[in-house]
């Protein structure tokens, strides 16, 4: 009986960590986006949200600059937790060298990328005890930074924005040892995640290539085996009026948040019931082998369109090698579009 109450619980503990994100994400979004105006307009207490926005607009660049990340925060035993409720694994190929800077490019974006955010934004999966010396950063929206107190949790994990300034600068500006992590496919490739499905974009996706020969940052691909296992996405039927819908919030959606919008289900609290929490199934990231980029200023198209097939051979050669051990058919192909 006691086996089986430790067993319970900790598969509760494991659910509540997966859950967390969304109430903590919406009270430390809340709290700013409400009480600034409501302080500075209505109330006495002006001074804090002047102080507030002061504190902001100093602090505007920290997020550009690589940040200000907490290794306390990056071992808290909540991520265990959340990394055991599916399992979530972190498997190297190759030593990644200190004396060098790498993108990691990652593939698929699933409907969360759960797998990107466990394996590099937090320690659960042990990421600097398998590549040690190496600093990782994940690329994510800017439009994240501009919430005061968000922007210092999410910072605090080693998050920064996918943008061209902010990963320039943590490749040039910080000496080696540095490696910035970005979902290549983006949100517009979660439109694509559905299980026993691996499609991502790639095709057009080259300005991480162009990004690593301006910095001489070495490629490094990997892939998430079981990102789209872990979530069920539905897509109406064209012609029908739910499927008009759909497409209008989606738009809607993107155009305002930069996010796609999926009609998505997977579990509830019970492991046979319906509702949003994934299905506990293994996500295993394989990180492979860097692709050594030479550094230059200007890099011309056909330089770009040279490394983006050398690493599109690459990547493809990291998902065949895999693919079966992880979980999919000797049959599977890496569909890229």
């Amino acid at each position: 009986m006691a086996f089986l109450f430790r067993l319970d619980l900790q598969e509760c503990l494991q659910t509540l960590a997966v859950l967390q994100w969304i109430p903590v994400y919406i009270f430390l979004g809340a709290i700013p986006v409400l009480l600034i105006p409501y302080f500075l307009v209505f109330t006495k207490l002006w001074i804090l949200s002047v102080l507030t926005l002061a504190w902001l607009a100093y602090d505007w660049n920290t997020h550009s600059q690589g940040g200000r990340r907490s290794a306390w925060v990056r071992n808290w035993t909540l991520w265990k937790y959340f990394q055991n409720y599916f399992p979530i694994k972190l498997v190297k190929t190759h030593d990644l060298p200190p004396k060098h800077n790498y993108i990691i490019a990652n593939h698929p974006h699933g409907i969360v990328s759960y797998g990107v955010f466990i394996n590099f934004a937090t320690e659960a999966t042990g990421f600097a005890r398998i590549f040690p010396a190496i600093t990782p950063s994940i690329g994510t929206l800017e439009w994240i930074f501009w919430i005061p107190i968000v922007r210092d949790y999410v910072m605090s994990m080693g998050v920064c924005p996918v943008s061209g300034l902010a990963l320039k600068y943590l490749l040039t500006q910080k000496d080696s040892g540095n490696a910035v992590v970005i979902v290549v496919g983006g949100a517009a490739e979660a439109l694509l995640c559905r299980p026993g499905v691996s499609t991502i974009y790639l095709k057009e996706r080259k300005g991480f290539v162009k990004l690593a020969l301006k910095t001489g940052a070495y490629l490094v691909p990997s892939y998430s085996f079981g990102e789209n296992e872990v979530h069920n996405q539905e897509t109406f039927p064209e012609g029908t009026w739910i499927r008009f819908f759909q497409k209008t919030f989606q738009a809607t959606f993107k155009k305002i948040l930069g996010l796609n919008f999926c009609t998505f289900h997977g579990r509830g609290l019970t492991r046979d019931s319906w509702g949003f929490l994934p299905f506990n199934r293994p996500i295993t990231t394989v990180v492979g082998e860097p692709l050594p980029i030479p550094k230059i200023k200007r890099p011309n198209k056909k330089t770009v369109d040279k490394y983006h097939a050398l690493y599109i051979s690459a990547l493809r050669k990291l998902f065949d090698q895999h693919k079966v051990q992880y979980g999919l058919p000797e049959t599977q192909e890496l569909t890229i579009i």
